[in-house]
């Protein structure tokens, strides 16, 4: 029944559909290149479909992981730069797959927002797209949520979803991991998408806006060099285990650095010692330790100081998996040695960091 009053719609309360369903069809050309075997249907549906039998596998195990992007969002959105978070929002979760010895296989995402932005959520699901098809899985769904009332005019938040598969009794770390181990390092692209915390309170103590020059980089603003993406590590990391078969164990250098992230895959008694001379020097963390007046200590525990994966290899196997992993592109640093430790699993340092 009426009271006379003038009704309402869902517009009228902040929520867009038709603009919802734009976007649907704006993202549906991205969503499409990053098909792949096992995954052909088109989104839009109430679910997303994958068939791991049509994608090569014959007993897989399934390993999941979910991530978001962090307060690097923030940046992105002051910067009104937003492609790239989308990259880094793959690149959190199917990084965490490979290094189980997962093949990524498909991934979603979770958009949400108070204000529906038709481009701005195209520019960050042209990114998740570009990431899906780095990684070589497929984007076979997600979800948009505009929700009036929840966040600031301007704000969003990202989740990403992704599923992979190994064949059972191939899964990492390997029982085998031990002292002797060789470590190596990946190089990192800046500091992907941990941190940004005290990123973000350094630049506030320094008095600078993210559209100012970069004061460690030229030719780029502020915004634009701590935005660069997290690499993505899966097909050169997939292409190693294949060839070889000689990782033993992967660790993805996230929140927590060097001291937390390594532990996780060693086994009770055994530590590494990381060489932190063999460490590449990247500009944007001799700034960050510089502005912020960060110690070393500080340093290995927030950020990847310029290693976003390590690798555990028996000692004979360095020459292959280290070509390997170049002739992909990846830059391989000997980086340090596991060792037996009666308080391990821990992470130990020699050397110092080139800031």
């Amino acid at each position: 029944m009426s009271d006379g009053r003038n009704g309402l719609t869902y517009r009228d309360a902040g929520v867009d559909i038709d603009a919802g369903n734009l976007l649907v069809e704006r993202i549906k050309p991205l969503v499409k290149a990053t098909r792949r075997s096992g995954a052909d249907a088109d989104i839009g549906g109430f679910g997303g479909v994958f068939d791991p039998r049509a994608a090569g596998f014959k007993d897989p195990v399934l390993v999941a992981a979910n991530d978001g992007v962090g307060t690097k969002l923030r940046v992105a959105i002051e910067a009104n730069i937003h492609a790239s978070v989308g990259i880094d929002l793959v690149a959190m979760s199917v990084n965490d797959l490979v290094v189980q010895g997962a093949e990524p296989l498909f991934f979603l995402d979770y958009f949400a927002t108070g204000h529906l932005s038709v481009e701005t959520a195209t520019d960050v699901v042209a990114g998740i797209a570009e990431g899906c098809r780095i990684a070589g899985c497929a984007l076979i769904g997600g979800e948009t949520a505009e929700m009036p009332g929840m966040y600031a005019d301007g704000d969003y938040d990202l989740a990403g979803f992704a599923v992979g598969a190994a064949e059972r009794g191939t899964l990492l770390p390997r029982a085998d991991v031990g002292p002797g181990d060789i470590l190596l390092g990946l190089a990192s692209s800046g500091v992907h998408s941990n941190g940004f915390s005290l990123v973000r309170r350094i630049v506030e103590r320094e008095g600078l806006s993210y559209a100012d020059p970069c004061p460690f980089e030229d030719g780029k603003t502020l915004g634009e060099a701590l935005l660069e993406p997290t690499r993505i590590y899966v097909k050169p990391l997939l292409a190693a285990l294949k060839a070889t078969n000689c990782i033993k164990a992967l660790a993805h250098i996230t929140g927590g650095g060097f001291v937390d992230n390594i532990p996780r895959v060693l086994p009770k008694g055994v530590s590494v010692r990381v060489d932190l001379d063999a460490v590449p020097s990247l500009p944007v963390f001799g700034w960050l330790a510089k502005a912020g007046g960060l110690d070393q200590a500080e340093m290995v525990r927030t950020f990847n100081c310029g290693i976003g994966m390590v690798i555990a290899v028996a000692e004979d196997a360095v020459p292959d998996v280290t070509n390997i992993l170049s002739e992909h592109g990846e830059t391989v640093v000997q980086l340090g040695a596991l060792e037996a430790d009666d308080e391990g699993p821990r992470t130990l340092f020699s050397g110092s960091l080139g800031l």
